[in-house]
């Protein structure tokens, strides 16, 4: 029995609940970064909120009674997790959303299994590549460029925009293989690895950020919007948003619980249209839903048999993608 066949034996009421705030919680992300990119630096709010996530999973490892890794080995690893999974993509969705809409950086953060596939198979050699592989990715390569509207021409700062939350996917893209082949083998509780990913990564944005943004505004100059936005993402997105995730991989499986990310682009659509009275044109929702067939198919979603004859074993689960906080 593995974890990825639980959801067959779990109550729907007993992981949907979680399910649905986790969506809601990591798609009002987008929001927040709006609001708090109208006062900060995106290097800034990065740190801020980093900090408080970092925070937040201390006290809840001294609640637990865990403890932090070790071994220099897992650090180093960490560090470079944190930089391809934190620092850099949480500020490159800083930058875009000085450019883009908030629901539009929502619909980006999307395509991170498109982009974690292709190096899983060629880079790290975690996963094998399959037709039924292969055409989710040609259908998600198909989404991105109607989401980018390629036949009017690109140029501008909204195409720059958009390339810069496409960049902070990628970086997803690099840290989640290099995360499952260089760490998830650890001893340690997933909590653990990642409230030392969060101080790794306070520690790179405290080193760069000076150098780049200037010094970190103090926090009693911001107004009390964009303080409560860095508070949200930091303690929510990145806290109690990371226990909702295990808790929803415990009961539902991960396979199950990965499959969040299809509704974080519906929720971030949503309250960016609802809150900031944000407008889609009509290819980007449209590229969106490409996007998401693509990688529906890619993780066998579409298209996999439901059931078995009787005595004839399930294949093992396709490897699912850890859903990506924005």
């Amino acid at each position: 029995m593995t974890a990825d066949f639980t959801p067959d034996r779990a109550a729907l009421r007993s992981w949907l609940p979680g399910f649905i705030a986790l969506a809601a919680i990591w798609g009002s992300s987008f929001l927040f970064i709006k609001v708090g990119v109208e006062e900060l630096h995106p290097l800034h709010l990065t740190l801020y909120r980093v900090g408080a996530g970092a925070v937040t999973l201390l006290v809840v490892l001294a609640v637990l009674r865990d403890r932090l890794p070790t071994e220099p080995r897992v650090w180093a690893h960490l560090g470079v997790v944190a930089a391809f999974g934190v620092a850099v993509p949480f500020t490159l969705f800083g930058y875009g959303e000085q450019r883009v809409e908030s629901m539009l950086a929502g619909i980006w953060n999307a395509t991170t299994p498109l982009i974690v596939l292709p190096l899983a198979v060629l880079v790290f050699r975690t996963e094998r590549l399959t037709v039924r592989r292969a055409v989710g990715l040609g259908l998600g390569f198909v989404g991105v460029l109607v989401v980018l509207g390629v036949w009017q021409g690109v140029g501008g700062a909204h195409f720059v925009g958009q390339l810069m939350c496409f960049g902070a996917a990628a970086c997803y893209g690099v840290a989640i293989p290099y995360q499952k082949k260089f760490v998830a083998g650890s001893a340690h509780s997933g909590l653990s690895l990642s409230a030392a990913q969060l101080l790794m990564a306070v520690a790179q944005l405290a080193v760069v950020a000076p150098f780049v943004a200037g010094a970190p505004p103090v926090p009693t100059g911001l107004s009390p919007e964009v303080i409560a936005s860095v508070l949200a993402l930091g303690a929510l997105g990145t806290g109690l948003a990371f226990v909702i995730n295990m808790r929803n991989i415990r009961v539902a499986g991960a396979s199950t619980a990965s499959t969040v990310t299809y509704l974080i682009p519906v929720f971030a659509v949503l309250i960016g249209a609802l809150a900031l009275g944000e407008r889609l044109t009509w290819h980007q929702p449209v590229g969106a839903l490409i996007v998401l067939v693509g990688v529906a198919v890619s993780q066998g979603l579409i298209g996999r048999r439901r059931s078995l004859p009787a005595g004839v074993a399930a294949p093992a689960a396709p490897a699912a993608v850890p859903a990506t906080r924005p």
